[in-house]
């Protein structure tokens, strides 16, 4: 039987461990961050789910999006919580949603995520989360980017590394292994970061929450 006393202990720690991070840093690694019951159960049905299920990753958003193998190969299939595994991870990003609201005043609204599944060889390029605002002024309302990594028994020799930059900078400034559990999070404007090419199928969930762009003459939309 799980201590539920215990596991509400060792998630308020967790969030309180980035809040702490995030009033000085851009970006906040937590190794063993997801409950194990939760990173085992997401770790099977990713790797359960057919390639159907998957799509090719693009970039850009709307009218702007494309497709450009130069820049990603990852595959993305959105979570919508349509199984247990699922409703349980957005349940926990929303009570972390709700935490870092009412410890920094981020004002996050609403909440996305995908998984994604890079092949050997894949990779994501130098980039940033959020989105150029748009005619409206809309458009750049992920303001908070999480990855959740998915792999029991990677291995450093695996590669797959999440390389997070400074601006100006033309080497990382962290290198953060895949590891199974491990939780990233950083500003989504102000974080440049790649993802360097996988020598193993190598599993994660990307997410990103976002303030609310809304007005009565145009909605802000979810994705």
């Amino acid at each position: 039987m799980i201590d539920q006393t215990s596991a509400a202990s060792d998630e308020q720690v967790c969030f309180e461990q980035c809040v702490r991070v995030l009033q000085q840093h851009a970006f906040v690694v937590i190794e063993s961050a997801l409950p194990p019951a939760l990173s085992t159960a997401l770790s099977a049905q990713v790797r359960e789910m057919n390639q159907t299920d998957f799509a090719v990753a693009g970039i850009g958003r709307r009218a702007g999006h494309k497709l450009d193998e130069r820049v990603r190969r990852d595959q993305i299939s959105w979570i919508e919580g349509a199984t247990e595994a699922e409703r349980e991870w957005l349940g926990w990003c929303s009570r972390l949603q709700h935490y870092l609201n009412q410890r920094l005043l981020m004002g996050l609204f609403s909440f996305e995520s995908h998984f994604a599944h890079y092949a050997p060889g894949a990779f994501y390029r130098k980039h940033v989360d959020a989105f150029h605002q748009d005619d409206n002024g809309r458009g750049a309302r992920r303001v908070l980017s999480l990855v959740a990594y998915l792999n029991p028994g990677w291995q450093r020799a695996d590669g797959g590394e999440l390389l997070i930059y400074e601006d100006l900078s033309a080497d990382p400034v962290a290198v953060i292994q895949p590891l199974h559990g491990t939780v990233v999070l950083f500003l989504s404007e102000e974080v440049p970061h790649e993802v360097a090419p996988a020598l193993s199928d190598r599993y994660s969930i990307a997410g990103w929450f976002r303030v609310n762009g809304s007005s009565t003459a145009c909605v802000d939309a979810s994705r």
